[in-house]
């Protein structure tokens, strides 16, 4: 049900990188798959300067249900599945586990590029219960670019 093609609509993360980038960023679309045994596997199209940029992040299923972990040589991500509807909208919540810099993300992941307002005011609501700020936002423009 989870699976299938997302529009990353709206983003909040403490991580430097992202907002040194936010105010530049376009939506970006990402296509959500499952292995056999049950993992998760991500696939991100990102329009980033003049190019699209493609990552494929796979997550490990964990004994939690909606409970992902992504290991890399570096760091360890949680993925955690807060809200989701499965037709419209989810809400995805990222640790990052990382020596160097760790942070967090939530995500809202739309099928459709258009996202209500109401949908957005929950999104925005759940900002502040996860450790981030209203300034760490970025409510992602539409993009034809990818």
């Amino acid at each position: 049900q989870f699976a299938g093609m997302w529009y990353v609509t709206a983003m909040a993360s403490n991580c430097s990188i992202f907002l040194k980038m936010k105010d530049g960023m376009k939506s970006s679309i990402t296509t959500i798959s499952f292995t056999p045994e049950g993992d998760l596997v991500m696939k991100l199209i990102w329009p980033l300067l003049d190019k699209c940029q493609k990552f494929e992040l796979p997550f490990q299923q964990s004994r939690q249900a909606g409970h992902y972990i992504g290991t890399s040589a570096q760091e360890k991500r949680d993925l955690l599945v807060m809200e989701t509807d499965y037709n419209h909208y989810a809400i995805l919540h990222e640790v990052h586990h990382s020596e160097t810099e760790p942070s967090a993300a939530l995500q809202l992941l739309t099928r459709e590029q258009d996202v209500s307002p109401q949908l957005l005011q929950k999104f925005t609501e759940l900002i502040s219960t996860m450790g981030l700020t209203k300034d760490m936002l970025a409510i992602l423009p539409k993009s034809g670019e990818c």
